[in-house]
Order: structure tokens, then sequence, then C-alpha cells
């Protein structure tokens, strides 16, 4: 499998329709971010949502209304085209899931990038932690749980979380490599008994793909994940709402250590 080495390459390839998997693996050193698209009425509740949910819900950038270029993160793309996939959502449905969102355009659009965990995956392999779906075309598992996010007009619903096998020799340092980056998700937010946050069977993912551990004293580790957005979604149903297909992110040309804390 070609990896992608930066992010306007992944965005230049999902533009001309030559990639549409998922973006864990690639572009390392570069910051991925979820995708959240809506009418511009709801744009102020959502900017709020997420003031009030900076752990699963980490700005990066907020676009103009109309405008479809990063004009920070990623100058001269095209939020309609350089995500390898997308859902549409009408009234809390999905009732599409395309490879470029030119016909649900409008100038009414305020599009909203969220920080994505696959910007930390690149610090914990550095460190020598195994991520076996890293590289290999597969996607984190998820898990929506039943911690409830703090609402803001029209939005609310539940926290969704992805997670990582850690072995037990290597979680002080997986907190302290991912503490690093809070825009996007930073420490994880819950380690052990999954159960306590709602999740019943590992095995199981309400997105992604399930993994199951590697070594006998490895660990499930969960961290606040942007796909919560989705969830909230189904629960809140705006008239619109556009994302990323989960695991397939728009990838900027902000290199992670620019948002690094020392």
């Amino acid at each position: 499998m070609e990896i992608y080495t930066t992010g306007k390459k992944i965005r230049e390839s999902a533009r001309n329709g030559r990639f549409s998997d998922t973006t864990s693996g690639h572009a390392p050193n570069y910051v991925q971010s979820n995708v959240v698209i809506l009418p511009k009425e709801y744009a102020f509740d959502f900017l709020v949502f997420c003031q009030r949910n900076p752990k699963p819900c980490p700005v990066i950038e907020v676009f103009d209304v109309g405008s479809y270029n990063a004009k920070i993160s990623a100058p001269n793309s095209d939020i309609r085209t350089d995500v390898p996939r997308y859902k549409v959502y009408q009234n809390g449905q999905l009732i599409s899931e395309p490879l470029d969102i030119l016909d649900f355009w409008d100038d009414n659009l305020v599009t909203f990038l969220l920080g994505c965990s696959f910007t930390f995956e690149h610090s914990l392999v550095r460190n020598g932690i195994d991520l076996p779906y890293y590289n290999s075309g597969k996607n984190v598992p998820m898990f929506i749980t039943n911690i409830q996010t703090e609402p803001s007009g029209l939005f609310s619903g539940p926290l969704v979380v992805s997670q990582r096998w850690i072995p037990r020799d290597k979680l002080v340092r997986s907190i302290q490599s991912t503490s690093r980056f809070p825009t996007v998700h930073g420490a994880p937010i819950h380690i052990g008994e999954p159960d306590k946050i709602g999740i019943e069977d590992l095995s199981n993912p309400d997105y992604g793909d399930p993994y199951t551990k590697i070594n006998h004293d490895d660990i499930p580790v969960f961290w606040a994940c942007g796909v919560t957005p989705q969830a909230v979604v189904l629960q809140s149903k705006p008239k619109l709402m556009i994302t990323h297909f989960p695991g397939h992110m728009f990838v900027t040309d902000v290199n992670d250590e620019q948002i690094a804390m020392i």
C-alpha cells in the first residue's frame, strides 16, 4: 500500500479519486482533522458546543461562511473534494457516503476542522507502542459511551471514544506522549474497565475495526474522539450535517510539533 507523506499529497489524491481509504499511518508529522459542516444557522451553537466539550471537539480551524478553503491550516485546499470519504445526514438520517460533496455544497455552509487522534499516533509509534491497524488500511475502534457531552442549543448527545491496547509497561509513556497534543484530544479520558463508561464488548466497536490485544498485559485505553458529533447528530437532528467518514480525515499542512506542548 502506498503511504502518502504529506497532507497535500493525500488531499490531491482524494480530489482526483485515487485515494478513498483511512488516513491512519499516512502523512506522519502532519495534523489530521475531523470535519463538521453545517448550515450557518447552527454554526454558533456548534462552536459553543465545541468550547464546552474541548476533549472530543478541539477546534483547529473554522472557515468563513461559504468558504471551502482551509486558509489557515491548508491553503488552496477544497473541503468539498479533499476528504477521502464523507457522510451526509439530513434531519439525523444518514443519506449518503460520497467521495465528494460537490452536489451538497452551497454558500450557506460553515466548516469546522476538529483535532484528530491520528495526529498523535505517530508519537505513540515513535515511543515503541504497536498499533496493529497503523499503515494497514484498517481503522481504530471507536465506541459510543454512557458519558454525556455538555449541550449547546440543538446539540447534545453521548461522547465517543477511540480505543487502543497499550502494554502495561508503556502506559505512562502513552499518557505522556499524547498529553503533548491537547488540540488533538490530548491525554486519555479513561483507562481499563470499559464497562464503567458503558462499553460492553470491545470486539464490537460502533465505528472502525475491532482488534484484539497482542500481549496478555495489554490494557484498553480510551481517548475522546472527534466522531462524537456524528453520534450527536443522530440525537440532535439538524436539517443538514456533513462529516468525514470515520477514519477518513482531512489532513492539513500543519506540522504536529507546531501544536505540541513542550
